[in-house]
């Protein structure tokens, strides 16, 4: 039929004829010609029957529904049916209605322009993974070929992983990590693992421990600098003599020098006695048992010098890592020291079973904080919200691999600081920093909150119970 209106006028004509007897039939209609699909969509509904009267409420659970492409005639059929509910449905020629206990799925039909919208996707990953392709293939590998050797300074996690992920990019590379202890030394050139912290990893070959620093930096291409921040200084005026005024120096320690605030950039080349030694920070969210498991991590190398961030670039990036350059130092460093002070204070609400809204806002609060204070210090706005940014910022703060957060949580169980520290065989950074943090947003004339709440429950000043309080009874201000 060609007048949809006049169908929808028959049907419910129909329908109410139906329903108007005592006896619940089916009615079944076969129409002159096909109708739109959005015929169906609308009208193929079900109606309730209460006390022989139709009613607006549609009882949905009970209803059959059939979807056929109407054909020529209109044919009327009646049969009893188990329960009060009226159905209307459009059957094809020689179709009979469903059965009693025959249950289909309402009608659906698909959004329009879905097929569309899915081929926009399919258009814009497809341009993505053609550039992608087209960038590999102009990538520059001329620094790996070249390098010979890489030197680790420290053999602590992340020191090992790092000296790990630099080897498998590589078989003739030669990796050397100076260590301290000499039962780590054994145990990395004997049996290939570090038995202090990754005792059940196989460390790869070219991997070489030693405990002789001249030996370790002969020769190197590069060095890795993996030694706490608070021992940096003292370390590395050990082994002056040892160090090439041209090795690039590439930091992995993350804080500030507790009597002095300074930051790795300015450690390094003061203990070589060196102001232009090459300098490159590397950062981001990486856990060291990730590393070593060659997870996909992602990391930021920042340094003045774009050739030596993009030399490091190509030392570093592979199938499970992948590493951005910057030329923000300032931004990714003090990023990497404040974000374990956070950190402790993230794992004491945790501690406390505060809650998760208590969470968010802390950390929130703590954020913004990191950012009145770097950007104060010339850091990016960009940074603070890149990788070594709110990226190291969540991993830190929310899993439990942190060893700053789980500082904090112990701290907020009621557990002293002093038992903490000695039950640890890591260092937590945020502990030492967060008083070099207060005094740093003293010189910039930044209020600090949450760190400074954290820097008061280290010193055993305040109580975690007692600084929350505190800490929400400050007055309501304009976010900013």
């Amino acid at each position: 039929m060609k007048k949809t209106k006049s169908t929808h006028h028959l049907l419910c004509l129909f329908l109410l004829c139906c329903v108007g007897g005592a006896k619940p039939m089916v009615a079944s209609l076969q129409l002159e010609s096909p109708l739109p699909s959005a015929y169906y969509s609308h009208h193929f509904f079900p109606v309730s029957t209460s006390n022989n009267r139709t009613t607006s409420q549609l009882d949905w659970s009970r209803c059959h529904y059939q979807r056929r492409p109407p054909t020529c005639s209109l044919v009327v059929q009646k049969f009893p049916v188990k329960s009060s509910s009226v159905v209307l449905y459009a059957s094809s020629g020689g179709s009979t209605a469903p059965a009693d206990d025959e249950t289909m799925e309402p009608p659906s039909s698909p959004p329009e322009g879905s097929k569309d919208r899915r081929k926009v996707v399919q258009v814009a990953w497809e341009k993505l993974v053609r550039w992608s392709r087209s960038w590999r293939s102009k990538a520059k590998t001329d620094v790996l070929e070249r390098a010979n050797k890489v030197v680790v300074l420290g053999g602590g996690s992340f020191g090992t992983a790092m000296a790990a992920h630099v080897a498998e990019r590589k078989a003739q590379l030669e990796v050397n990590i100076l260590v301290r202890d000499p039962q780590v030394c054994r145990s990395i050139n004997e049996r290939h693992c570090n038995c202090k912290y990754f005792p059940d990893h196989q460390l790869p070959e070219n991997v070489i421990a030693t405990t002789d620093a001249k030996a370790a930096l002969m020769g190197a291409d590069f060095c890795f600098h993996a030694v706490p921040v608070q021992f940096s200084s003292a370390f590395l005026e050990e082994i002056a003599a040892f160090v090439d005024p041209g090795l690039p120096f590439i930091s992995l320690s993350k804080g500030l020098e507790l009597n002095t605030l300074r930051m790795m950039s300015q450690i390094i080349p003061k203990a070589l006695k060196n102001p232009r030694q090459p300098f490159i920070v590397l950062s981001g969210p990486s856990f060291a048992l990730e590393l070593v498991k060659k997870l996909p991590t992602a990391m930021v190398v920042a340094s003045k010098d774009k050739k030596m961030a993009d030399a490091v670039q190509q030392l570093l990036a592979s199938r499970n890592m992948r590493i951005s350059t910057s030329s923000d130092v300032t931004g990714v460093e003090i990023a990497g020291a404040l974000k374990n002070v956070l950190a402790i204070a993230a794992g004491i609400v945790d501690g406390l079973n505060l809650g998760n809204n208590s969470m968010a806002a802390l950390v929130a609060q703590g954020c913004s904080e990191i950012r009145w204070l770097a950007t104060k210090m010339g850091a990016k706005s960009t940074t603070l919200t890149g990788l070594s940014g709110s990226g190291d910022i969540m991993l830190t703060c929310f899993v439990n691999l942190s060893r700053n957060r789980t500082v904090g949580v112990r701290l907020g169980s009621g557990e002293g600081l002093d038992d903490i520290l000695s039950s640890m065989n890591q260092v937590a950074e945020g502990v030492s920093t967060a008083g070099a943090v207060i005094t740093l947003a003293q010189k910039y004339k930044v209020k600090m909150p949450v760190l400074t709440a954290v820097a008061r429950i280290i010193d055993k000043e305040l109580t975690p119970t007692k600084a929350v309080y505190e800490l929400m009874a400050l007055p309501q201000v304009e976010e900013v």
